[in-house]
């Protein structure tokens, strides 16, 4: 199941309440947290869509059980205008020519429900809010490619690493914002 921060059960309403109840739990969380909004109108994926991107958000994707939609939405951060400060980033475009290298592995910070609904084949996902419990997985001698949205987060892991002793590591900006390649999900 895809982790979200908190649950909203908007089912049996019909527009505009799906958005308007997601708005006002939107306005609660801290930017970058997951809302999964449950909802049975069908035309709630196309409303909260174009809701999320006019309010600035992040629409995730929908997962559909039964009856019931299951809308994941990421509160915006700010972190388009955050700057990246760790050497050295790569373009999207290095890491696509890096991607079939043995030496070389795709670290995926963000948040599990981002990872889930689209990412790089082969990568691995580790939330940056893990990455200290769980840098035990990453090996030391591969070049480590950190991906988030936008360079933001991934800027963050990626000192996080050098920091341990990750000597070969690399903040990937614009990140999955811009990313051309191929994705899978989950």
């Amino acid at each position: 199941m895809i982790q979200a921060n908190e649950v909203l059960d908007a089912k049996g309403l019909a527009c505009p309440m799906p958005i308007v109840k997601t708005k006002k739990v939107m306005n609660n969380l801290e930017p970058g947290q997951v809302i999964q909004v449950q909802a049975t109108d069908k035309g709630s994926t196309a409303d909260l869509k174009a809701w999320a991107e006019s309010a600035n958000h992040q629409y995730l994707g929908t997962v559909e059980e039964g009856d019931v939609l299951h809308h994941y939405l990421r509160k915006a951060s700010g972190e388009e205008m955050a700057e990246t400060t760790h050497e050295p980033t790569v373009s999207n475009e290095e890491l696509e020519s890096a991607l079939d290298r043995e030496d070389s592995m795709v670290l995926d910070v963000r948040e599990e429900a981002e990872f889930a609904f689209s990412h790089i084949p082969g990568a691995k996902s580790i939330p940056l809010g893990k990455l200290e419990e769980q840098m035990q997985e990453l090996d030391k001698n591969k070049n480590v490619y950190v991906v988030c949205r936008t360079g933001s987060r991934s800027d963050l892991a990626a000192k996080k690493l050098a920091n341990a002793g990750f000597g070969k590591v690399h903040n990937v900006v614009p990140g999955m914002s811009g990313w051309n390649g191929k994705t899978t999900s989950l």
